[in-house]
């Protein structure tokens, strides 16, 4: 996977750097595993705009994703890598051996017609699921569950992984992508390896329309709004307009939002960096 920079051929292709899809190999998802998704526009049920700069965009399906891998010891063939409209990693269709098919997120490296599988006595290589304490310290996971069963929820975006870095008992110490150190029980699942698509980061839109596909509307700074329009707005030429705050008046750049008594204050070791 890597990105195009395309030629200037138009003022939107002149800072455009493009991902190359070289690592898709089929066009049409799985039918079964895809449902419509039904946009708002920002609109309430009684039709009244509460979130501003949502409108428009390319309609999209979403893809039912497996995240808990659940079926153990079921070998699973990689089917296909495919493009995910609704996230930035690719995704993996996989054909269970009992017929069961899913998406998973794809990891790095993975390839078509390569064997996945997930329990507690697989070996740990990339695509497999294994809990946390049969995995080798200072391996590189991704897809991590924070409550066992849940299903994971972090290291999902593109090209991040977590680093297990050591193993204590109950918990399994963490190396978030953060810098964060937290510690996690080591019956919760994770999948061995990074995610895909590690070079989304250097992506760029190169023009205003393309957001415009994605659903995202032109936002206006705070700044340029007056007085009764925002808590920044007004003034005189190009005034700052105080300190940095929200619509509502709550501060930002800098204030503290985490809870104090938040209960996972325990299980973190060292705070992500500032």
């Amino acid at each position: 996977m890597a990105v195009r920079k395309l030629k200037p051929m138009t003022a939107g292709s002149r800072h455009r750097m493009a991902p190359s899809f070289n690592d898709i190999t089929a066009s049409r998802p799985e039918k079964s595993l895809v449902s419509t998704i039904k946009k708002s526009g920002g609109r309430n049920s009684n039709g009244r705009m509460t979130m501003r700069y949502i409108g428009g965009g390319h309609k999209q399906k979403i893809r039912t994703i497996d995240f808990k891998r659940n079926k153990f010891d079921i070998p699973a063939t990689v089917k296909s890598i495919e493009y995910d409209p609704t996230r930035t990693a690719r995704v993996a269709l996989l054909y269970y051996a009992d017929g069961f098919k899913t998406y998973i997120l794809a990891p790095q490296g993975i390839t078509v017609g390569q064997t996945v599988i997930s329990g507690e006595s697989v070996p740990p290589e990339v695509g497999n699921a294994l809990p946390l304490s049969k995995i080798p310290v200072g391996t590189i996971i991704h897809n991590v569950e924070l409550k066992p069963g849940k299903g994971a929820s972090i290291a999902r975006s593109a090209g991040v992984f977590i680093q297990l870095v050591a193993r204590e008992g109950a918990y399994a110490t963490l190396k978030m992508p953060s810098g964060e150190m937290r510690n996690v029980l080591v019956n919760c699942m994770a999948t061995i390896g990074a995610v895909s698509n590690h070079e989304h980061m250097n992506e760029t839109q190169g023009k205003a329309g393309r957001n415009r596909w994605r659903g995202i509307r032109p936002r206006t700074r705070p700044v340029a709004m007056n007085p009764v329009d925002h808590p920044m707005g007004g003034g005189e030429g190009r005034a700052s307009g105080g300190h940095p705050r929200s619509r509502n008046g709550v501060p930002s750049k800098g204030k503290k939002t985490r809870s104090p008594k938040k209960y996972s204050d325990r299980l973190i070791i060292v705070r992500r960096k500032k």
